[in-house]
């Protein structure tokens, strides 16, 4: 009896607490759902300038069993969703830590709110390099660097011009019988012509214009819209209510090409770090630098490989791409 007593009175308890616990949330307007955390790694140093973006660097967060890992990018953003269900006021744990650099671990007290409205800047300390025996030879010094690459821009040029008369024959001062073309006005009879021109493959008219040159041209109108837009083909097409009247149609003709063309830039330097941005359509980047003294070219392939340096990219909203390049040991600018 004792026993059943103790039962029940064990979940009267219960059901009291979980109806407080619901009356809780809903007075704080609670609900289950996913909780965003992101943020920037970047790479300590008392020299804002050389505060630089570290791509690929490991965050997790946990929360009671849950474990939940991200990677930065190459600008050093980071982004980790927490799923529906992390109840409010617990503490999640992120940890951040990449290779040569000391491991950091944040802890973030979650409210009530959707997501916490912060944007995590996490400045990772380079771990110390023990000092290792001078080298047999004095560092490389690498200068006169610049960076050459082709940029390919679409243009047109003017291969020519057409042109082409036509004409359109009708006889003046005959009434319209309203079974046939008529003038604007409805009474005189009308006729009608059109000529047709074809630039030809991969060319295009601009500047179409087409005019009444001979015959009666005050009764006479023009269509434009068949050559007002230029293109590969176009129409020119007259209306004339008197007697036979000549018309002439001209264009231009453009070709539509791509050219290529080399360009050069220089890159800024903090540090052991040079930094260049190109534009979307640049292609064969190389570098040409001087190595103690001696000029050379060094292509920079899609693996971003120099012998003298560690070099990463990515790509701004404007397409433009950001090019880092670290000096490996042995270098010096």
């Amino acid at each position: 009896m004792k026993s059943r007593k103790f039962v029940l009175w064990i979940l009267a308890i219960s059901a009291v607490v979980a109806t407080a616990t619901v009356l809780w949330l809903r007075l704080h307007h609670w609900k289950p759902r996913s909780i965003a955390i992101q943020g920037a790694v970047v790479r300590r140093d008392s020299d804002t300038w050389k505060e630089l973006p570290l791509a690929g660097a490991e965050v997790t967060a946990t929360e009671g069993s849950s474990l939940i890992t991200s990677y930065s990018d190459a600008s050093g953003y980071f982004r980790l969703v927490l799923n529906a269900g992390v109840w409010p006021k617990r503490t999640v744990a992120l940890n951040f830590q990449d290779s040569g650099y000391q491991p950091l671990q944040l802890a973030l007290q979650l409210g009530l709110g959707s997501a916490p409205r912060k944007l995590f800047v996490v400045e990772l300390k380079p771990i110390p390099q023990s000092p290792s025996p001078g080298p047999s030879h004095p560092p490389t010094v690498v200068n006169n660097i610049r960076i050459r690459y082709t940029l390919n821009v679409e243009s047109d040029s003017n291969v020519g011009s057409a042109v082409r008369t036509f004409q359109v024959v009708n006889q003046g001062d005959v009434p319209c019988d309203h079974q046939s073309l008529c003038s604007p006005n409805g009474f005189w009879k009308a006729s009608t012509g059109s000529v047709t021109l074809d630039a030809g493959p991969g060319n295009v008219f601009r500047n179409a214009r087409a005019s009444c040159i001979a015959g009666p041209c005050p009764f006479t109108r023009i269509k434009s819209s068949g050559f007002l837009n230029g293109g590969r083909i176009i129409t020119a097409s007259a209306l004339d209510w008197s007697d036979t009247a000549t018309f002439l149609l001209e264009a231009e003709v453009f070709r539509d090409s791509i050219d290529s063309s080399v360009r050069q830039s220089y890159p800024v330097i903090f540090g052991q770090t040079l930094t260049f941005t190109l534009p979307p359509t640049q292609e064969g980047v190389s570098i040409e630098a001087e190595l103690n003294g001696t000029p050379m070219v060094f292509p920079l392939g899609p693996d971003l490989y120099l012998s003298w340096a560690s070099c990463t990219a990515r790509t701004n909203a404007d397409k433009a791409t950001v090019y880092q390049c670290e000096l490996k040991p042995g270098y010096n600018f």
